[in-house]
């Protein structure tokens, strides 16, 4: 499924700059999450997030995953890491 995604969801978002970084699935307070971590050679921000999760969101959609009840979690490749300078 990893392969799968990164190769439909790469070109799609190319022309933002933007790459996926990885694919994974956890679990986080009683929650199913597919998460689609993204990467880009210069900042990501919210905006570039907010174009990308919208080309992804119909990818995944109409591939139609056999994962039942989780949620999708798209973010750049920083999340929640803390910069103590």
């Amino acid at each position: 499924m990893k392969k799968e995604i990164i190769s439909k969801v790469d070109p799609a978002i190319k022309d933002l700059g933007l790459f996926v970084s990885d694919v994974y699935e956890d679990d986080e307070e009683g929650v199913h999450n597919l998460n689609i971590e993204l990467d880009s050679d210069s900042v990501i921000d919210v905006e570039k997030i907010t174009a990308a999760s919208k080309i992804i969101n119909k990818i995944i959609d109409d591939m139609d995953i056999k994962l039942n009840n989780y949620v999708l979690d798209i973010h750049s490749k920083e999340k929640g890491e803390i910069n103590n300078g």
